[in-house]
């Protein structure tokens, strides 16, 4: 296994060698895509058109990407053991009924494996527009596996009026461990065991929150978009969402192409934005020799970030909004071109409403 200094050595090369070989070695990753309705037109924020949804199945299947599961991801990942290039994974949040109508039979008809992260309550419930666990069990059997995705899906990291940390703490043990024990009950004793796989709602979390989940066993996503790579930290991993605003072949090719942001490290870590961190900054340090500084941009939430250098090795860089960021969920998004494939990294933050 190289050292530290010899990675840094191999990482100048390929930059410095990039624009006459190619570039010669991309970094174990993969991608994973986030879905949660299909076909249904009423709720354009969470849904993706068919014809969008089979023209990305097609494109991945013309340019020879490898569709694995989600738990082999993870297992590559936690294990260091070598992914190869044009490795993705499809998940669906909530378990929504398209789900069973329009997505399982594309997915079953390519042998395509993909995780649903269960809305445990809204599936008891019999409401129409999920799934029943009988439905969710027959896609078990055809490429499906499961994760949690909270008994009744609320904000997670928002505590309610007069909530101590303790309540807080029970309420969250609750729907977290209350959402497992149903899978287990209805889909099998086995499910989502190995590992065992959590979606946040909303894709919120604070770090007292990743804390707790972590400590529970579980490896957890996201809604924030980016590849999943090196370093891997389970509290909180990236996926790519699609939704109709953000659904486009040509967008859709990018993101699959993408490599995680070589970062060493960043801080704050924590995404919870209080008044005496609003607008919040962020400092993040880059491995040397991998991300060329012209290449290098960042946005909030669309719009473009000066983006301040901290070292003369171009390294070390922070961005901060230009005014402070509203209740609710905020990103600042970071993506590098080199060699035609974009490094991407996405930091959400997160303000809580007045109590």
């Amino acid at each position: 296994m190289a050292t530290r200094m010899s990675k840094k050595l191999i990482a100048v090369l390929c930059l410095l060698l990039s624009p006459v070989i190619g570039w010669c070695a991309v970094p174990s990753h993969a991608v994973v895509f986030m879905y949660h309705r299909f076909g249904d037109n009423r709720y354009p924020s969470t849904n993706v058109r068919l014809s969008r949804f089979d023209a990305q199945l097609d494109w991945l299947a013309q340019n020879h990407y490898q569709v694995w599961p989600l738990p082999k991801i993870v297992d590559y990942l936690k294990s260091n053991k070598p992914i190869p290039d044009h490795v993705v994974a499809i998940t669906i949040d909530d378990a929504y009924q398209t789900v069973y109508e329009y997505a399982y039979p594309r997915l079953k008809a390519r042998g395509w494996p993909f995780t649903v992260f269960v809305e445990t309550n809204s599936v008891d419930r019999h409401f129409p527009d999920f799934m029943t666990w009988h439905e969710l069990r027959e896609m078990g059997r055809h490429g499906a596996n499961f994760g949690d995705h909270t008994l009744s899906h609320p904000h997670l990291a928002f505590r309610l009026p007069g909530e101590s940390d303790m309540a807080w703490a029970e309420r969250m043990h609750r729907e977290i461990l209350g959402a497992q024990a149903r899978l287990q009950a209805e889909l099998g004793p086995g499910t989502n065991e190995s590992p065992k796989l959590f979606a946040y709602p909303y894709g919120e979390y604070d770090r007292d929150l990743t804390e707790l989940v972590n400590g529970l066993g579980f490896v957890a996503f996201g809604q924030q978009a980016g590849a999943l790579g090196e370093p891997f930290d389970p509290r909180a991993l990236p996926r790519f969402p699609i939704e109709e605003g953000y659904s486009s072949l040509a967008s859709f090719a990018l993101k699959a192409a993408s490599l995680p942001l070589p970062i060493q490290s960043l801080r704050p870590w924590n995404p919870l934005v209080t008044a005496a961190n609003n607008p919040p900054r962020l400092e993040v340090s880059l491995d040397p020799g991998r991300v060329p500084p012209a290449t290098l941009h960042c946005y909030l939430n669309g719009p473009p970030m000066p983006i301040t250098w901290l070292n003369t090795a171009h390294t070390r860089f922070s961005i901060r909004a230009p005014q402070p960021v509203g209740v609710g969920r905020t990103r600042y998004n970071c993506t590098a071109r080199v060699n035609g494939r974009y490094y991407w990294y996405s930091q959400i933050w997160l303000l809580p409403p007045a109590s």
